[in-house]
């Protein structure tokens, strides 16, 4: 990894991180992360992603798979998954720093399209490869291009394109390409993702769902699941879960307006599932993360 691209994401990060080390970038999808020491865990469901390790360490968790990566590694996630993530190696003298950029389907397909790729059949979401040094370099350009915003404003969304193209041509390419397939099984999991996020407090039938991808409900369930690891309804709890710890734990809500604001109607079986998800019971949980 170019020690350069380090230095260059250093000084943007000293100018722009808020008190949580996270400083986003006027480029739409571009992200910077620094952390100062090892973290506790953090449950998400990640969106697809590139994520470009600079320094330091950091453990991914999905399913009964962990991943470690470090400098030089990046992270590759193409659907989206429960994560479960910890930074592991953080200091003040040398923090955790990566580089995110989100991943985006259409550009992919646009490529794919230039290129004459075909998809991969692939369906593992999470991958830890090597940075090309094409990638690098491209993120590279793309850093020193937010210190002339006047020209950031014309150039960033070709220098977006160049990166998704080597990740693409480059070792990351078989994880991504099935992103880029049009209508193939990833792009239409996504469309009832994307209900299952914007809506996952009401009721959502798994024959709704199964319509909005285009299939029948029992290759819905199959290709949802190879994506996720999560069924339908999994998926939506742990969405609703998510939601309601970072309502306790960000804004004070009670475990019952938490439950009840994200869809629970009955606040035992919320407490049921907060527990198996988090190891700790909602109340006792706010407590300690205080």
């Amino acid at each position: 990894m170019s020690t350069t691209l380090l230095e260059v994401v250093r000084d943007y990060l000293d100018q722009h991180a808020d008190p949580d080390g996270l400083a986003q970038t006027p480029i739409p999808g571009l992200t910077i992360i620094r952390t100062l020491q090892p973290s506790g865990l953090d449950y998400a469901i990640t969106r697809p992603l590139a994520c470009l390790v600079l320094q330091g360490g950091k453990q991914v968790m999905t399913g009964a798979r962990t991943f470690t990566f470090s400098a030089g590694d990046s992270l590759l996630i193409t659907a989206d998954v429960p994560t479960v993530s910890q930074i592991i190696e953080a200091s003040p003298e040398a923090p955790y720093i990566s580089l995110v950029i989100d991943l985006n389907p259409a550009l992919l397909t646009e490529l794919m399209e230039e290129m004459k790729s075909a998809p991969s059949t692939d369906e593992a979401p999470i991958r830890i490869e090597p940075t090309d040094v094409e990638v690098a370099e491209a993120a590279l350009r793309l850093m020193r291009l937010l210190g002339r915003p006047a020209s950031a404003a014309v150039l960033h969304a070709s220098l977006v394109r160049e990166l998704h193209y080597w990740l693409l041509a480059g070792r990351h390419g078989s994880a991504i390409s099935r992103l880029g397939w049009p209508d193939g099984h990833a792009q239409r999991i996504a469309r009832a993702v994307k209900v299952l996020r914007t809506e996952f407090t009401q009721p959502l039938p798994v024959e709704h769902l199964a319509a909005v991808a285009g299939m029948s409900t029992s290759s819905f369930h199959q290709h949802f699941r190879n994506q996720t690891s999560l069924t339908p309804l999994q998926f939506q709890k742990q969405l609703r879960l998510i939601e309601a710890r970072r309502l306790m734990l960000g804004e004070g809500a009670t475990a019952s307006s938490a439950a009840f604001a994200v869809g629970y109607e009955s606040v035992s079986q919320f407490s049921r599932e907060y527990r198996r998800l988090f190891g700790l019971p909602p109340a006792k949980d706010a407590s300690v993360a205080c």
